[in-house]
């Protein structure tokens, strides 16, 4: 059985009101929800990151979905496995099921609510393809940056190779390209090329969360806006490998990073993975900031 979709993840930090602050920053909307602030798209009702308080900086869990009405054949098919279902942790996220992969990571599976498409991009002037006649773009080429959805979450783990059989197992997650024992790419089937990956460290720990925005405006801007408000480290703007996707990177306070992004690779029910070798992250780029993969997060 396979999960359907990507929700959610959870981040526990020292500091819930910056960590509020910046991602607010980064276009997003914040909400106050007892101790926990739920971070959101515009115009979506579903959370998309909860911030927790606590006394370090950690991911605290990643949430996937599955069609509605087929939470209990999920839990039949994980205790048919022989996975361990827990009780909720104090989050903020009542029911569904919990679960933990061979790190200790929390991971939850739910039932998924249908959103609504994401709001358009504004129409841009290709060869081939002229959508904007008679309109200026750059009045508005100036927006902030407003994410439409929360794409893919990548997520250190002590043992590639161990946790990739877990999910593909356990979850149902398809590969969708690897460089063995360095990072794997996952997808959920048709759509976009991944909305998971592993990162190889030492110990557990987030990578990145990605987001898609509508234009390459947006990335631009909102990496302007979060260097202006103390968010300096960044590494954009920049065309990935696997993906293919623009990118815009900016670390957030605690180590991890944030992506924009835009025009992801999708793939169909045939889509081929492969292992890759020495085949950099990007096509073309400004230079990769150092330590970009060190993980921060504290060893358990």
């Amino acid at each position: 059985m396979r999960i359907s979709s990507l929700l959610h993840y959870g981040l526990q930090v020292p500091d819930v009101s910056r960590a509020g602050r910046f991602h607010e920053d980064f276009g997003l909307s914040v909400t106050e929800r007892g101790d926990t602030l739920a971070v959101r798209c515009d115009g979506q009702d579903l959370d998309r990151t909860l911030l927790l308080e606590g006394p370090d900086k950690r991911l605290h869990h990643v949430a996937f979905g599955v069609a509605p009405g087929t939470l209990p054949a999920m839990q039949r098919h994980l205790e048919g496995l022989g996975v361990r279902l827990e009780d909720a942790p104090p989050s903020g996220v009542e029911g569904g099921l919990w679960l933990r992969d061979p790190d200790g990571n929390r991971i939850t599976v739910r039932e998924e609510r249908p959103l609504p498409p994401p709001a358009a991009a504004p129409p841009m002037n290709l060869p081939g393809g002229l959508r904007r006649i008679g309109e200026a773009r750059w009045p508005s080429a100036d927006a902030p940056a407003r994410p439409r959805r929360l794409g893919h979450v990548l997520i250190f783990a002590s043992d590639v190779a161990r946790s990739e059989r877990f999910y593909r197992r356990i979850l149902g997650l398809g590969v969708s390209d690897r460089v063995p024992g360095v990072v794997t790419f996952m997808n959920c089937g048709p759509g976009d090329h991944h909305v998971f990956g592993l990162v190889q460290s030492t110990h557990p720990g987030l990578h990145h969360s990605s987001w898609e925005v509508g234009s390459i405006d947006e990335m631009v801007l909102g990496a302007r806006t979060l260097a202006e408000r103390g968010s300096g480290l960044s590494w954009g703007l920049g065309r990935h490998t696997f993906g293919s996707n623009l990118f815009h990177y900016i670390r957030d306070p605690w180590g991890s990073w944030v992506e924009y992004f835009l025009d992801m690779d999708q793939i169909t029910a045939d889509w081929t993975p492969r292992d890759w070798q020495d085949v950099p992250s990007a096509v073309w780029c400004p230079l990769r900031p150092d330590g970009f993969t060190t993980n921060l997060e504290p060893a358990p």
